[in-house]
This record gives C-alpha cells, structure tokens and sequence, in this order.
C-alpha cells in the first residue's frame, strides 16, 4: 500500500482492536523511512521497545531540551544502553547557560515563552525531521492527555503530512504499567519539560 494512498479513517478503521504488536507491522509494512521520537519521559520504555522489537535500527530521535531532570538523563541512559536505541540527539543552538542570561525560564503568559519554545524544542524538532524526512512518524501519544490527542487516533497525519502511528492510543497508565512489568523495564515519573509546565498543555510539535 502506498502511504499516498491512505485513507486515515479507513485504517483506523481496519486498525480498531488490534494490538500494538499488530499496529506497527502493519506500519512497518508501508514504511520507507520511518523514525521514532522521544523525550524519555514516563512510560516512554513502552514505545521504545516495542519499536525497536520490530525493527532495531530505526532511528530514535531525541530533542533534548537541556532542561531534563537528572532522574530523566539517567533513565535515558538506562534505556539507550538496554534497548540498544539508535539514538540521534538534536540540542538547541544556544546553551542553557546563555539563555538563562538573555531569556531565563518564561512561564507560560510570558511573551517570551513563545521564543523560548522555538529555541528549545520547535527548531531543534525541525532540524531533526529536515534531515531524516520521515514518512512514518512513531510517537506514544494517548488518547485522554490533552484535548488535542483526544481529536486523533491511532493513525493521524501531522501538519507536514507524515504519517503519525500512536500503537498504545487507547491504552491506560495501568496498562502501560502492564507492559512494563512484562517486559521488565523501566518507567520514571520525575520528568520537567519547560516548553509546557502543566501536563495538559501541547508544546507545539502534534499541532
């Protein structure tokens, strides 16, 4: 099937019930160059290892805003290491250090909080998608997180046409908690990001 073909509602459709073992076969089977994105927050173990089960050398891209917690770059390092992740780092082109002089840490009703997004994780996303030109995107997106994701499915297409596979879309916590456990892997709760501060809040990469 090409994916120029695709009908989304169709394959949601055709997808409905199927496991997540199920959904990326399915997406591995029309894939030319797919990529997966992470920011090893919690119950990203998940998503990592049931991609890389089913193709290791995919690449793994991580926008690494600087602003992680210590936890989260140890676990990180855990799961690279574990998972044997082809790992493909993107930073911003200015320091935290520099940043902190010229722009600091902007809450969100800040004007400058809309620079700082594009500095940290807006260009640095960019980049990342310029240089490998995906055409099938793996993400762990979940359908209750924000108003935003409750509005897709499974299968969605983002804002520069790529084709966005969700395999764990309709999972729960505890379900995820399940699919650690099976598979004995890690899950680590203290996590920061800066561009969005309140869990419910989309930082500009899905929309």
């Amino acid at each position: 099937m090409s994916l120029e073909k695709i009908n989304i509602s169709a394959i949601n459709k055709q997808l409905e019930g199927k496991s997540p073992e199920e959904i990326i076969k399915w997406s591995l089977s029309v894939a030319k160059n797919p990529i997966i994105t992470t920011n090893f927050r919690p119950y990203e173990g998940a998503i990592l290892h049931l991609v890389v089960s089913q193709k290791k050398d995919i690449p793994v891209v991580w926008c690494d805003t600087g602003y992680n917690t210590p936890q989260t770059y140890r676990h990180a390092e855990g799961l690279i290491k574990s998972l044997s992740l082809n790992v493909k780092l993107y930073v911003p082109k200015q320091t935290v250090a520099h940043r902190n002089v010229v722009l600091g840490l902007p809450t969100v009703d800040d004007p400058n909080h809309s620079i700082f997004t594009e500095q940290v994780k807006l260009e640095p996303f960019r980049r990342a998608m310029t240089e490998h030109q995906p055409d099938v995107w793996f993400t762990n997106l979940r359908k209750g997180q924000t108003a935003f994701r409750d509005s897709i499915d499974i299968v969605s297409v983002s804002k520069d046409g790529i084709i966005k596979v969700s395999p764990f879309y309709n999972f729960s916590d505890e379900e995820l908690d399940t699919y650690l456990e099976k598979y004995n892997l890690p899950n680590e709760f203290t996590y920061f990001d800066p561009t969005k501060v309140e869990n419910n809040r989309e930082c500009g990469l899905h929309i």
